[in-house]
């Protein structure tokens, strides 16, 4: 299982989650291995280019099949032709967050006062491209603000400028700040998905005050293009068979995430509709990877 990150990070903690559960359930050990750069494009493209026997799989996330293909000049696979989609596995909704000391305590206030300081408000991201930075993006867009991004290098650094006091709010993974939340550190405004977080039901969604807001970050498993259906659809099985499993589900509570399941069919349908989704988004904000 490729991991197109760094070992430590979400996408790394579900990856060998998920590994260690279906070494037991297949019978043969499933082995993560981190092929980090490019914002996932380098992980991708092994895969892409692996041999489609089954035994090489992606743990994809939005960057290289949904955010790549728009953000970037060129990339070195085609995001569609080159994987089989496998399984739909889980979203990962995004917080608002405000430092304690800028006076907003609502998404109407939060707009309010971006209205009245235009270019003043700040907000962070773990990178351009990255889900932190297009969620900041859409709100800018659909709220119709002026607000300024702010790129780091990676969500740690970003919360720290927050807490600090120079950037005003980010839009970033729910599981980042439940600490911060409970300590005071940082302000939760609302949650970034259309539906509440059953992690903290007492914050309203976005969506309330923007229709259509969503913003959380898609994670599946696909193949290479031309794998076996038949293998296809032994993982799409079990995995599945996973995703139902009540302690794995209560795990994936635990770290914020919010199973997704499905057929390959559905995971190809639910990629295609979120690239062009945040598509829309990449182009009106003119984003280009560096």
């Amino acid at each position: 299982m490729i991991v197109p990150f760094a070992p430590g990070g979400a996408s790394d903690l579900l990856g060998r989650l998920l590994a260690e559960r279906l070494t037991t359930i297949l019978g043969q050990p499933v082995v993560v291995e981190n092929r980090p750069g490019a914002g996932a494009t380098l992980g991708a493209d092994v895969v892409a280019k692996a041999r489609p026997d089954g035994y090489t799989i992606l743990y994809g996330t939005p960057g290289p099949q949904i955010v790549n293909p728009s953000l970037m000049k060129s990339l070195p696979y085609d995001a569609t032709r080159d994987f089989a989609p496998i399984v739909s596995l889980v979203s990962a909704p995004n917080l608002l967050v405000v430092n304690p000391t800028l006076p907003v305590r609502t998404v109407p206030e939060l707009i309010a006062l971006a209205k009245a300081r235009p270019g003043q408000l700040t907000f962070g991201s773990s990178g351009i491209g990255a889900s932190s930075h297009l969620a900041g993006e859409l709100l800018k867009l659909k709220a119709g603000i002026d607000i300024t991004h702010v790129p780091f290098r990676g969500s740690g650094p970003a919360i720290q400028e927050l807490i600090a006091g120079r950037i005003s709010f980010l839009i970033d993974t729910l599981l980042l700040f439940t600490e911060y939340r409970a300590t005071g550190t940082l302000r939760a405004i609302a949650v970034g998905t259309k539906q509440p977080s059953s992690l903290m039901p007492d914050l309203p969604t976005i969506a309330e005050t923007i229709p259509g807001f969503d913003s959380a970050a898609f994670n599946y498993l696909t193949a290479p293009a031309g794998t076996p259906p038949a293998v296809v659809a032994r993982l799409n099985r079990e995995v599945n068979a996973l995703l139902v499993d009540p302690a794995f589900r209560k795990r994936l509570g635990e770290l914020g995430l919010e199973p997704i399941g499905g057929t390959p069919a559905e995971t190809a349908a639910f990629i295609a509709s979120e690239a062009a989704r945040w598509r829309q988004v990449i182009l009106a904000a003119q984003i280009q990877a560096e």
